[in-house]
Order: structure tokens, then C-alpha cells, then sequence
């Protein structure tokens, strides 16, 4: 009889080890979703006609994402050599920093921001150097550039940022791909159709810039995980050496043409939420609330000390919102997502009745 030591199993590499957790908080989500930033409506009803008519036999092929990246490129304005489609933009994140951070490296990283940028770096043998910003969650812009040095490998810009919801100027990003030309710069633009402003135009006319884009926000595809980067030819065939070839599934890829053909739904989509952000601005002022301006479908909400009881009345009242206080330099605040105007209206009673909440348990204390 074969006998095992109990208690032992392999380990893994030291790096894996030390790695940083990230635990999204879902749970049940039962309610209006103003936690995750996703679409808070649906996808394209041209996107559900297409999930209908796949068949069963369709789901026995391997995925061939080549005719829709030459899709997706042209509908940018880009080669398709200059193009790859992740498994969201968590992939991208992912296979960019294996493809280009090792021992020695620095990855400079402006905080706070999008977590798993410092997840995924703590996975390589990259050396973080984190830039905390200001109270006003602008980007530390003068203090990234006196941070870069000879061992900056990449340097990531989330445009607009999260969780502030700030933005970073074409300008203030050229200077840091012209200071550190030998770093790769990443500009992440998961929130861009709510700001409109990009610089996917500048790929491959800058040798460094790499710029990321998901589905899962306006268009309404978090299910399906589609992301993408697009870069230089030169700096996407070493990411392409790291990305697996089937890593984007077939529904994601028949989904993909029609989600972007259908470009009334996703001006609708967006009008409303910027409509909806302003009315919301609105009422968070309304009640004293201190906000940062945002360019994103989400707006920061400064709370205090009792922003745990905030989330939990909320939820209440029925609608999620993400507490933010873990995030550097951003303790007591909470993020909403912002949706259509008739969601922002019930946000606003369900935030009405919580501040009433919150107030009458001050005084009975």
C-alpha cells in the first residue's frame, strides 16, 4: 500500500508566494449594480440575436480570433498586426507585464488605481515604485517624471483613472513616453467612451505606447471577457509570444462585430450616463457630500469614518456601491457606478434615506 505525508504538497515559485490577493467582494448582487462599473443595463439587443443563432456544433471548434482582430483593428484605424484581443483587459494586464518585466525592473505605478496593475506586477520579479497622488487624485505627473530611471520597464496610466474617475492629458503622457523611451508605456482606456478623449491615434507612431480597451464597460460584455492592446507591431509580437492563441472564447468573438456595428446603442448607453452623472453630481452636492469631478461612469464620494454603515444602508435600500477605503490615499470613500437617469433616480432616494439613516444614528449615540 502506496502511503502519503500528510499535510505536504508542492510549493510554488517565492514570487507566487509573496504575490498581493485581490478578492473581488461579490457575493450576491442582488439589487442596482453601482459597484462593479459595468453596464447597468444590457447588451446590444443585436448582440443577443447573434448568441441565439449560435449553434451547438459551432461550440466544437477551436476559437480563431484573427478575422475579428483584423475587424476590430480597421474599426480603429489600425493594422491588424498592431491589434490582439485578450480574455478582458485583466489578460492584457497580464501578458504585457510577463512579456516585459523581469529581475531588475522597475514598474512605476501612479496610486490608487486599478488593482490588479500591482497584482499582476507582484507576479514578476519587477519591483514596484508606487506614486501616490495628491488629495486630489490628479495624476502626480511631475512626480512620475522625477521617478523614472534607467530600470523603468513600464509605467501604467489607467485614463480616466479609477477610483477617482481623473483624467491625464495627451500631453502629460507624451512627455513620460518621450522621458522613458525605454519603457513601455501603458495607457488603459476602459472608461473611454464616457470621457471621448484617446490616444489609440499616436499607436505606432510612438515605439513605446501600448493602450488597452475593454468591452465590459459600456458596451455590456463583462460576461464574455473581451479586452484588447494595441501597440507597435514590434512590441505586439513579443505579447503575442506570451498570449495564448485560444484565450478569447467563440461566443466573445461572434459577439465582438455586432457589439461594434451597433453604434446607436452604444451612444444611447452613453448619452444616458452622462446624463445621469451630472444629475447625480447634483444631488450628491445637494446633501453636502464631497465628490472628485469625474470623466468616467463612476463618481468617488468622500463619507468618513462610518462609510462601512453607508455601503450597508445602501444595499439596503437596494442599490451596491463599492467601498474604495483600502485604496491608498483614500480611506473613508466610496465609488458609485453611475447608470441611466431612472437607476440615478432611485440611487438618489435609496442615498437620501441612507444620509437620513446615518444622521439619526449620530444623534442617538
Amino acid at each position: 500500500m502506496v502511503r502519503f505525508a500528510t499535510g505536504v504538497s508542492p510549493a510554488p515559485r517565492a514570487r507566487v508566494q509573496a504575490m498581493k490577493e485581490y478578492h473581488p467582494p461579490l457575493g450576491s448582487r442582488e439589487g442596482l449594480r453601482l459597484d462593479f462599473n459595468e453596464n447597468t443595463v444590457a447588451c446590444s439587443p443585436c448582440v443577443r440575436e447573434v448568441l441565439v443563432q449560435i449553434s451547438g456544433g459551432a461550440l466544437t471548434l477551436y476559437p480563431e480570433r484573427e478575422p475579428v482582430e483584423a475587424m476590430v483593428a480597421a474599426h480603429l484605424g489600425l493594422r491588424a498586426d498592431q491589434v490582439a484581443l485578450t480574455n478582458g483587459v485583466d489578460e492584457a494586464i497580464h501578458v504585457l507585464f510577463e512579456a516585459f518585466l523581469e529581475a531588475g525592473d522597475e514598474f512605476l505605478l501612479p496610486v490608487p488605481t486599478y488593482t490588479m496593475y500591482e497584482v499582476y506586477a507582484s507576479a514578476t520579479d519587477a519591483r514596484t515604485v508606487a506614486v501616490q497622488a495628491a488629495d486630489d487624485l490628479q495624476l502626480p505627473f511631475d512626480r512620475l517624471l522625477e521617478a523614472i530611471t534607467p530600470r523603468t520597464k513600464v509605467i501604467a496610466i489607467a485614463n480616466p483613472n479609477s477610483p477617482s474617475g481623473s483624467v491625464s492629458e495627451r500631453a502629460q503622457l507624451l512627455a513620460l513616453a518621450e522621458r522613458a523611451p525605454h519603457a513601455v508605456l501603458l495607457v488603459d482606456e476602459a472608461y473611454h467612451h464616457f470621457y471621448g478623449e484617446t490616444v489609440m491615434d499616436l499607436v505606432g507612431a510612438i515605439p513605446n505606447l501600448v493602450v488597452a480597451r475593454t468591452f465590459s464597460k459600456a458596451y455590456g460584455l463583462a460576461g464574455l471577457r473581451l479586452g484588447l492592446l494595441a501597440g507597435s507591431a514590434e512590441l505586439m509580437r513579443w505579447v503575442r509570444r506570451v498570449l495564448s492563441p485560444y484565450s478569447v472564447n467563440s461566443l466573445a468573438l461572434a459577439c465582438l462585430p455586432p457589439a461594434l456595428e451597433d453604434a446607436a446603442y452604444l451612444d444611447w448607453y452613453v448619452g444616458e450616463v452622462l446624463a445621469a452623472r451630472g444629475e447625480f453630481e447634483a444631488a450628491l452636492d445637494l446633501a453636502g457630500l464631497r465628490r472628485w469631478p469625474s470623466r468616467a461612469n463612476f463618481v468617488l464620494v468622500q463619507i468618513g469614518a462610518r462609510h462601512t454603515e453607508f455601503v450597508r444602508h445602501m444595499r439596503a435600500a437596494g442599490v451596491l456601491v463599492r467601498d474604495r477605503s483600502r485604496d491608498p490615499g483614500c480611506d473613508g470613500r466610496v465609488r458609485i457606478t453611475i447608470g441611466t437617469r431612472e437607476q440615478m433616480a432611485f440611487a438618489v432616494v435609496a442615498l437620501e434615506q441612507t444620509m437620513a439613516a446615518l444622521r439619526a444614528g449620530s444623534e442617538t449615540q
